[in-house]
Order: C-alpha cells, then structure tokens, then sequence
C-alpha cells in the first residue's frame, strides 16, 4: 500500500492560494508529512514585480527585527567568543548597530528579493509533492546572494560587539589596513555553513508548516498565526545550527591573531581546549533571539508583501490574488 495521502480541493473563494497556483484548479496534498501544492492551470509569472515586492519586503522586516534583537545578539556573541573563565560584559548592547542596519538592509533586501522569483519559479519546475525541495533550494540560492554582503558586516558587527572597535568606520580602516579584502570574508566558509543550512531549512519548515495549516484550517491565514509559525521554525533551526554558529563566531572575532588555521583547525580546538560543550555556549539566547526574530521578521515580511499586492494595479490583483499568502 502507497503512503497515505489526503488530497484537498479548494475552490472555496475565502482561500487564496500561491501565484504558482490558478484559481481555476488549485490542489492542496499532504503527502510523508510534508506539504506540497499542486498547480493546475498557471498565470503568467511577472520575475520583475516578484523580485521588486521582495526586495521591499526583505528588507524592511530585517531592519525591524534586527533594531529589535539586537541587544540579544551581542549578548550571544560575546558568550561564544569567551574563551574559558572570561566574563560576561553587559555593556553597549547596542554597539555596532548603525554600521550593522546599513549591511542588514540591502542583505535582507537582496535574500528575498532572490528567494521569492526562485521559489515561484522552481514550484512551477517540480512535481506539487515537491514543493519542499523547492522551498529548500531558493532558500540556499537566496543565502548565497545574500552572503556577498552578510559577511563584512557579520565580521564588523560581532568585533565591534566584542570590544575590539568603538566605531564601524574604525573598525572598516583597521581591517582594509592590517588583513587587507580577506578580513572582511574572515571565516566565509563557516558563514556557508551554517547560514546556508539555516536559510533553507528555516524557511523550507515555515513554508510548509503554513501550508498544512492553510489546507487544516482551509482559509488564509492571519499575522500572528503566521508570526507563530515564524517563530517556531526560527527556534528548530537556530537550535539544531548552535555548534555552526560558535565555530563561525570564533573565526570571524579571531582578527590578525589567527587562533584558528581554518574550520578542522577551529573544531580540534574546541574540544582539546573547552570540550564538545562548548559548541553550544550561547544556544539559550540565539534561541530566544531566533525565536522572536522568526515571529516579528515572518509577520513583517507578510504584511508588506499583503500591503504592496493590494496596492497593484487592478488588473495585477486579478493574477495575483494575495501576494503575502504565497508560501
């Protein structure tokens, strides 16, 4: 016997569905526990408008959730960062914040504004019950646009948080000066790995999450359903990435110093120095921090998108029923 698979339609007119489904024939199917949409008869795909409402979309939620969060971050960087006995300061929470938005704007800006395209592109590629490879794979393909600007200002951010810099102008001339272009890649590779990962498991768990609850509760759903479910798939996967994270933030605050040879190098000790438990040194504040930003990014993000579909033209509504329930 085949897996079990419940099969919804819904031509039921409370219920808008994604662009890369008509409204002439919709489907929605729960099949091995993940969710996946069937397209039927496709509209025409405008990529210009989707990257435009994206990119306004991305980044005004990151800015918001990043103002919000902040203090949380430093507190969690500055744990993985001490090494053995050293104690945890609690001033200038907010250090580093203005040079930080000025990275986290066009980042977040740039990650949805590639994400949103690819996923509609790639759910009118692959068969409906794939639709989770598709959220999976626009998200990494989103990451790595995105990481082109993440990392400078991951790396000034977190030397700033941890007291090596007073000032992001500082800290941009001290190292252009002393480690040249690579400084500001310092630690790339483990950026990858754990933000790749992150990005598309993140969002790959809250696209399907919030299309099984759509097809349970058979209308769209409302902000702080969707902040929930945010904030769900933020705390999952900002948990299981922690041991990434510590790695990446060890690399990026080492500087000139070169404590580290490289990713191997960096694990090796880890364990000699502190022991596996190291690697989760700041998991209850990047939780919570995750949790939360998940929760207010999601909700931002699918307001402005609802916000700028509704202010289309006429003739765009019509193709493109609700832009901020496309998952």
């Amino acid at each position: 016997m085949g897996p079990f698979t419940l099969s919804v339609m819904f031509n039921d007119p409370a219920i808008s569905l994604p662009d890369a489904c008509s409204k002439r024939k919709q489907n929605f199917l729960l099949k091995n526990s993940f969710a996946s949409v069937s397209m039927g008869d496709e509209k025409p795909f405008d990529f210009l408008r989707t990257l435009f409402e994206g990119v306004i979309a991305g980044g005004t939620a990151g800015v918001v959730v990043e103002t919000a969060l902040y203090p949380i971050d430093t507190i969690k960087t500055r744990l993985q960062a001490a090494r053995g006995g050293e104690k945890l300061i609690l001033k200038g929470l907010y250090s580093g914040l203005a040079g930080n938005l000025a990275g986290v704007l066009p980042a977040s800006a740039l990650f949805v504004g590639v994400y949103e395209p690819i996923k509609q592109k790639l759910l009118r590629i692959f068969p409906e019950n794939l639709s989770a490879f598709s959220h999976l794979t626009a998200g990494a393909i989103g990451g790595i646009a995105a990481s082109l600007i993440r990392v400078p200002t991951e790396v000034i951010k977190q030397r700033m948080q941890t007291g090596q810099f007073t000032s992001a102008s500082g800290a941009v001339r001290f190292i252009a000066s002393k480690e040249g272009f690579k400084g500001f890649y310092a630690g790339y590779g483990s950026f990858l790995l754990r933000d790749l990962p992150f990005d598309a498991i993140q969002f790959c768990i809250y696209e399907q999450i919030r299309i099984g609850y759509m097809v349970a509760a058979r209308r769209n759903l409302n902000d702080p359903e969707n902040a929930i479910i945010g904030a769900f798939a933020g705390a999952l996967t900002g948990a299981i990435t922690t041991p990434l994270d510590v790695i990446k933030t060890r690399l990026m605050v080492q500087g000139s110093a070169n404590q580290y040879k490289g990713i191997v190098d960096c694990v090796q000790t880890i364990i000699k120095e502190e022991g596996p438990r190291a690697f989760l040194k700041g998991i209850g504040p990047r939780v919570l921090w995750i949790g939360i930003g998940g929760s207010i990014f999601f909700g931002v993000l699918e307001s402005t998108k609802r916000f700028l579909a509704e202010r289309r033209p006429i003739e765009s509504q019509h193709t493109y029923s609700d832009k901020s329930k496309d998952k």
